[in-house]
């Protein structure tokens, strides 16, 4: 018994099932990524004015990397690009066409989510250095000669890792400082190096969802991205390959399915064009 609407669309909706399925389940995506850009919202309106790390408990600005963002963005938008050019190809019965732009789209796919994880590592040996006299740097921290992350239990965890392995200086590289709203950059600015002795430190974190309200829910957002990310992935690439069997027996209906696919991904592609400014720009 075959199922009904597979491959012609229902005379209630004008849609396949499929379609039908993809429109509901995208809708509850909307509502999942519009809360969370709503608290995001609400609180960055709702934080303290001031550059941050100079003011405490200040939003924190120019903190992530624009420019590979802005790469990332592209990166995606290609993408969709390529699964696009995929359905067409097997619109024209042209399935090497479709496995060759399918395969630049998986491609697409694992690059952004290898520059994230490079953003990530990146956060993750950065560090948040306050003093008791009140000054404040961000910057990397040197133990041992290297800089570790905040995972890195043999060498330091936190102050407290600090105070229990009796380490009582540490070689601080501090950030350039952040230019105020409206100046412009001067200049090169050079890291500054410095040693800080460990009773002086109050407050040192790497750039971690404890450390900020800001990377709790930045890690968590664009981890839940990168999830869908990947999950679309292994999605199109099932269908690219050990999936040409359907289109061996059944092309229209694997036809459908590849712009189910598709559906999902440009919405993929749409989330993270609002992550990019919210997150990086605002």
């Amino acid at each position: 018994m075959d199922i009904p609407y597979t491959v012609k669309p229902r005379p209630d909706t004008g849609l396949y099932n499929a379609k039908v399925g993809i429109w509901l389940f995208l809708a509850s995506e909307v509502m999942l990524f519009g809360a969370l850009f709503s608290a995001y919202i609400l609180l960055r309106v709702g934080a303290l004015d001031g550059i941050w790390p100079e003011v405490k408990n200040a939003w924190p600005h120019g903190l992530l990397n624009i420019p590979i963002g802005t790469f990332n963005t592209a990166v995606l938008i290609t993408s969709s690009v390529t699964v696009v050019f995929a359905w067409a190809a097997l619109k024209m019965n042209n399935f090497a066409r479709f496995r060759t732009c399918m395969v630049i789209t998986i491609v697409c796919a694992l690059g952004f989510l290898s520059i994230k994880s490079f953003e990530y590592n990146e956060k993750f040996t950065h560090y948040e250095l306050r003093l008791k006299d009140g000054k404040a740097f961000t910057g990397h921290l040197e133990v041992n000669g290297k800089h570790p992350g905040f995972w890195d239990f043999s060498s330091i965890y936190n102050l407290a890792r600090l105070t229990e392995e009796k380490v009582e200086k540490v070689k601080f590289v501090a950030d350039p400082p952040q230019p105020k709203p409206g100046e412009k950059h001067e200049g090169k600015h050079e890291h500054a190096s410095m040693e800080v002795a460990t009773s002086d430190i109050v407050h040192l974190d790497a750039f971690i969802p404890r450390n900020h309200t800001f990377f709790a829910i930045y890690f968590l957002i664009t981890a839940l991205h990168g999830l869908h990310v990947l999950g679309g992935a292994i999605v199109l690439a099932w269908f690219t390959f050990p999936g040409k069997k359907m289109w061996l027996t059944d092309p229209e209906r694997f036809t459908n399915r590849i712009e189910v696919g598709g559906l999902f991904w440009h919405f993929v592609d749409l989330v993270w064009i609002f992550l990019f400014p919210i997150l990086y720009l605002l």
